[in-house]
């Protein structure tokens, strides 16, 4: 009996049709570590090194274990097909690169995380890639500064600290007039939101977040939504387009859906020419890691957009919060989009302004008991950090306003805590950093 599995809940336990290990019969998803696997005969090794047929080769490039969780995250985004690699700044890298060379740019939303704006205007560059940068505030923008050399758009959906959601729509209609692709970053925003049904051509995670939701794995993926025609301006998309040599000339636009009857050349291209030469694979240990909080991710997203939104009614009521940066408190076209692109809860990520500014913002992180200060996001735990001094101090002080980030401002991850437990926590930090500063002043 074949059962439809287009609900997270069921996608997450039973998504990639898997059932059971065809060999020892395993309901659990097996762990294979192995770094190669045994060929029927030399005709069969041909075949599957000339792309002739598909199947396992090098760990580097692909593993059973890491197979089961890149179904189950395509079929939970929508998408037709996913690559894991060993974290989420790798999966940004390889998005980029998977669509551009050097002399290529690419246009990006201001609203990034501080190490994908250090990756992009940094590192990139040095590779010959430049990122030229649009505030999504107007859609508008992005296409304001396409030119014959742009190759893709990227944003997240979610971005902290500003937390205002993106136009994922408005943008992806402006790319596919120019057959420009949009990827999507919706690390925070799983399970809420699937970019790909507003036309965004791949989404990338941090597997390392929500999804794997315990703080125990670094992962990352990228999943082809297979709704883009990389062959329909050649011109534009080059990569897909052109003869590589290294497969005798194949054209990844062309053949791989030869071969596979699926418009996936984005995630084959990515699987068997840049993890095949860059490396960056996930582990199967992380991706078995990945795969037991993957089960349990639809559940933990409800508590954490339920407890979040609770502390946020509480926060704005507090006496020593100057502001609450949250989706839904964003005004005008920017509120709206939190109500079109986020279903069944408003993501996890909460930031504050204290009335203190920075003194008092470090008082506050130091005075919490339960909370974790750490860099990360998406744990089952609640977690706050002080962006400007960590995980966006890379920044100059330009790009640092352009994020969101201001001095005082605090973020917070909230976990599936009891929320009244969470709020305790909060509230008993709030009073301890007014009370220093009150001391300090006097």
């Amino acid at each position: 009996m074949s059962t439809k599995k287009n609900n997270p809940e069921t996608i997450a336990l039973h998504g990639g049709d898997y059932r059971s290990d065809p060999t020892t019969t395993s309901v659990a998803v097996p762990l294979y570590r192995t770094t190669s696997y045994q060929f029927n005969n030399t005709d069969h090794a041909a075949n599957l090194f000339a792309l002739k047929e598909f199947g396992n080769i090098y760990t580097r490039i692909m593993n059973p274990t890491n197979d089961v969780l890149e179904k189950r995250v395509a079929a939970l985004e929508g998408g037709l097909a996913s690559v894991t690699v060993g974290s989420g700044q790798a999966a940004s890298t390889f998005a980029i690169m998977n669509v551009c060379q050097s002399g290529d740019n690419f246009i990006s939303s201001t609203d990034l995380y501080g190490g994908t704006v250090n990756l992009f205007t940094h590192t990139l560059k040095k590779l010959g890639i430049e990122c030229r940068y649009a505030d999504p505030a107007d859609p508008k923008n992005f296409e304001k500064l396409i030119d014959e050399k742009t190759r893709c758009f990227y944003a997240e959906t979610l971005p902290n600290p500003y937390l205002r959601v993106f136009p994922i729509k408005e943008v992806s209609d402006i790319g596919r007039k120019h057959n420009i692709p949009l990827i999507m970053d919706n690390t925070a925003a799983p399970v809420i939101c699937k970019p790909i049904e507003h036309g965004a051509a791949v989404v990338v995670h941090s597997l390392t977040k929500f999804i794997g939701g315990h703080g125990t794995v670094i992962g990352g993926c990228l999943v082809d939504g297979g709704n883009f025609d990389w062959t329909a301006d050649p011109k534009r998309q080059p990569l897909f387009n052109e003869p590589d040599m290294s497969y005798g000339g194949a054209k990844w636009g062309e053949v791989v859906p030869q071969l596979t009857g699926a418009n996936v050349s984005f995630a084959v291209r990515a699987r068997v020419v840049l993890l095949r030469d860059l490396g960056a694979p996930l582990a199967p240990d992380n991706a078995w890691g990945i795969i037991q909080g993957l089960e349990t991710a639809p559940l933990r997203m409800k508590q954490h957009c339920s407890n979040a939104d609770k502390v946020v009614d509480f926060l704005k009521k507090h006496k020593n919060v100057a502001r609450v940066i949250y989706p839904t408190l964003h005004k005008g076209e920017i509120a709206a989009r939190s109500k079109k692109y986020l279903k069944g809860g408003n993501g996890a990520l909460v930031g504050i302004e204290l009335k203190g500014g920075v003194e008092a913002g470090k008082k506050f992180i130091e005075a919490l008991k339960m909370f974790y200060h750490v860099a990360n996001i998406g744990d089952a735990r609640s977690l706050a950090i002080h962006p400007a001094t960590t995980t966006h101090s890379q920044l100059t002080e330009e790009e640092l306003l352009a994020a969101g980030v201001t001095p005082g401002y605090v973020r917070l991850s909230i976990g599936i805590e009891h929320p009244d437990d969470i709020i305790a926590d909060l509230d008993q930090a709030l009073t301890e950093s007014s009370k220093t500063k009150l001391k300090a002043v006097s």
